[in-house]
């Protein structure tokens, strides 16, 4: 049977397999890698996101919380996540055997993976379906559903683009996103400026949230936790990326330029349209902003743009479940893994308003595990080993690895990851939004972060290392 390396040769052993990638291997150098971010984080979901923020903030709270919350996760993301993967080459959740032991991954990876993946790609599936109807009704002068049979439909059409570019492999999303990347950066800037002459700055500055708490603390937090969240969440997907950069140095400062700066320009294209126009669904605005001829350009694009993140983090999750799966998972077709990994996004897509109307919601249950993920993932590689990995540990079996714990798994981690997960929902409930007293002034993300780290790095040093597991010495 064909093996997923073998199935796409031309795009080489290091962009399907899970062993480490050699220097010669190594495709993205500093603006490829650049184009890659900017393309991931200029998708309809900031947008989306920037939307969200205007129910809560205004235009002003709006670019202070956006720079402070995107900033603070954009960069833990990179350290946690980008930083080893580049400096050995290694599949993010490989790496994470070090963390977690073999089987602790597997469970992470088995659990987590097809969660995040299917909220995130479904989301951006009927984005990109409701897109597309609004074309239709722009240009028809139809009156289609957004939740309607017409959005699932054209969302099934996006996932099934979505798999044709990923057979290709990363050197087609390096390829689309050279065209992309560019094209969505001067629609965002085109946008903004469009808004800032219909909408003089006095009138967005004047203009109120459009479903505020009406506890000006309570609502700056959460535009803040807004931003984390999102940020946060890069980190299924980013080392997976970065190791295939040519330099831990190109892993780094191009999330800087895409998923911070380029996302929150985005963002605050969104926020500002949603401030005027009194709707946070970007695809709801875009006709009314830019007229006819340059709505429906913008919609068709933000569909076409919304591909390549489906593509980016699907690819990620196809390494890590190359890894965890076993054979099993190694003997599957290249296309047909693909086809499995977009399966649950196209089960979701059948009732399209449920994670996109509830948008805030599935950001904090996304932080809600991904910030103490984060901060046990930061706090074991730089604090804990001074960021130094063995490389052959993380491929030898269990009870020859320096990395078996105890049979496979590092439970003390995951009571760790448990702790501050925990922590996150004491603070800020995902499933009502309902928020503690402290939340307004610490946050949730932050705290399940340094929760999490600081609780990892007691067990490793009480505990494990005393134990000889886990080869810290």
């Amino acid at each position: 049977m064909t093996t997923p390396q073998q199935a796409t040769p031309a795009d080489g052993d290091a962009a399907f397999s899970a062993l480490p990638s050699l220097p010669g291997e190594r495709i993205w150098g500093f603006w490829s890698f650049t184009s890659v971010n900017v393309g991931l984080a200029i998708a309809t979901w900031s947008f989306l996101t920037g939307g969200t923020v205007a129910l809560f903030a205004g235009a002003r709270t709006a670019i202070a919380t956006g720079v402070i919350g995107g900033l603070i996760a954009v960069v833990l993301v990179s350290l946690a996540s980008c930083i080893p993967s580049a400096k050995y080459g290694v599949e993010q959740f490989t790496g994470l055997r070090s963390v977690f032991g073999a089987n602790g991954v597997r469970a992470l990876v088995l659990v987590l993976f097809p969660l995040v993946a299917a909220g995130w790609n479904a989301i951006l599936a009927v984005m990109c379906g409701r897109a597309m109807v609004n074309v239709i009704n722009a240009v028809a002068g139809t009156g289609f559903d957004p939740n309607g049979g017409l959005v699932i439909t054209m969302a099934l059409l996006a996932i099934v683009a979505a798999w044709v570019v990923l057979v290709k492999g990363p050197v087609s999303i390096e390829w689309v996103n050279k065209i992309v990347a560019p094209l969505l950066a001067v629609m965002s800037v085109a946008m903004l400026a469009l808004i800032l002459v219909q909408h003089p700055w006095s009138e967005l500055a004047a203009a109120p949230p459009l479903q505020p708490f009406g506890d000006p603390g309570l609502d700056w937090m959460i535009a803040i936790e807004l931003g984390l969240g999102t940020g946060f969440s890069w980190w299924t997907i980013m080392g997976n990326l970065a190791r295939l950069t040519t330099t831990q140095r190109v892993a780094f400062w191009p999330n800087l330029i895409g998923l911070f700066l380029a996302s929150l320009v985005a963002s605050l294209a969104g926020t500002f349209a949603a401030l005027v126009l009194g709707n946070a669904d970007p695809t709801v605005w875009m006709v009314p902003l830019g007229g006819a001829l340059l709505g429906v350009l913008a919609l068709l694009f933000v569909g076409f743009a919304n591909l390549t993140s489906m593509v980016g983090q699907t690819y990620s999750g196809s390494l890590a479940l190359l890894r965890v799966g076993g054979r099993p998972a190694r003997r599957l077709p290249w296309p047909v893994l693909a086809a499995l990994l977009f399966l649950p996004a196209a089960v979701v897509v059948f009732w399209p308003g449920a994670l996109y109307d509830n948008y805030f919601k599935f950001i904090a249950w996304i932080s809600l595990v991904l910030a103490p993920l984060c901060g046990v993932h930061f706090v074991d590689f730089f604090l804990l080993r001074r960021r130094t990995l063995c490389v052959r540990g993380l491929y030898e079996p269990d009870g020859v690895s320096r990395y078996s714990y105890w049979r496979g798994v590092n439970p003390f981690a995951l009571v760790a990851v448990g702790a501050g997960a925990l922590t996150y929902y004491l603070l800020l409930n995902p499933l009502t939004y309902e928020s503690s007293s402290l939340f307004r002034w610490t946050s949730a993300s932050v705290p399940a972060f340094l929760v999490a780290g600081v609780l990892h790095y007691a067990f490793t040093r009480l505990v494990v290392v005393p134990a000889g597991k886990g080869g810290y010495r």
